[in-house]
């Protein structure tokens, strides 16, 4: 496995990549980072990559405004850098909802979308008055540590869940809630019928941020779309059980015609 940094739209953005063939990316949610996909790198006849988006890990914090086409624009400046193009772009949570906006920008680099317990095509709302909420997470290793542990009922080493914390505690500090109103304010509803690339949705039934509406939601929003529903999982497979994650992954790319199984 390589690490390294490229510079993309003045920030310096973190990623590590192992593999090569077809581009697997990899886009991390809200107090995330390239961390949440350790256990997911290698996927047979695959180049993965997975990065820290602006604001997240050891990239750089972005400066002016917060917005999911934002960050969809420095992971589209970052594919481009790495001659990275028709990849395979799987976006967890926040980062879901990054990789639909890309999508539709730019459709070139995107030849199909897995999203992990996503926000929907109309974002996330988060009520203000769930704010002081954040910041306290923000202030206290201890609450944020229990956050994370709650959305992730399942998931039991405490090696990882160390490294996650860690990771969460590195993203700027404007992000906090700047990220609240950035998935708010997002929506694309009107716009998913322009992408025609394959699109597979996954949802945990014990995830506590995406309903299974809004993962219906999402399915439906986009022509090639299906919904796996996964039994007795949180809100993130990648880390809970990577295994099946990675068999659920390999089995869409074999049926897509992308990648041999």
């Amino acid at each position: 496995m390589e690490s390294g940094f490229a510079e993309v739209n003045g920030v310096l953005m973190f990623f590590v990549t192992v593999g090569a063939g077809v581009p697997v990316i990899y886009v991390h949610g809200n107090t995330g980072s390239s961390a949440w996909f350790s256990l997911v790198m290698n996927v047979p006849g695959c180049r993965v990559v997975a990065l820290d988006m602006p604001n997240f890990g050891q990239s750089s914090p972005l400066e002016g405004g917060i917005s999911i086409q934002r960050y969809a624009a420095n992971v589209a400046g970052f594919m481009d850098g790495q001659g990275l193009k028709e990849a395979v772009v799987v976006g967890h949570s926040l980062g879901g909802c990054v990789v639909q906006a890309l999508a539709l920008e730019r459709p070139d680099l995107v030849r199909a979308m897995v999203l992990v317990d996503s926000g929907a095509p109309n974002g996330l709302l988060t009520p203000r008055d769930h704010y002081p909420a954040i910041e306290f997470m923000r202030t206290s290793r201890t609450v944020l540590e229990q956050a994370l542990k709650a959305v992730m009922p399942t998931l039991k080493d405490e090696a990882l869940i160390k490294t996650l914390v860690d990771d969460a505690q590195k993203m700027a500090a404007p992000a906090w809630i700047g990220n609240a109103e950035a998935l708010s304010n997002f929506d694309i509803t009107a716009r998913c019928v322009e992408y025609q690339g394959p699109v597979l949705v996954i949802r945990g039934t014990l995830d506590q941020i995406i309903t299974d509406e809004m993962a219906q939601k999402t399915a439906r929003a986009y022509p090639r779309a299906r919904l796996v529903t996964l039994e007795s999982m949180g809100h993130s497979v990648l880390v809970e059980d990577p295994s099946l994650f990675l068999h659920i992954l390999m089995d869409f790319l074999a049926e897509e015609g992308i990648c041999k199984k």
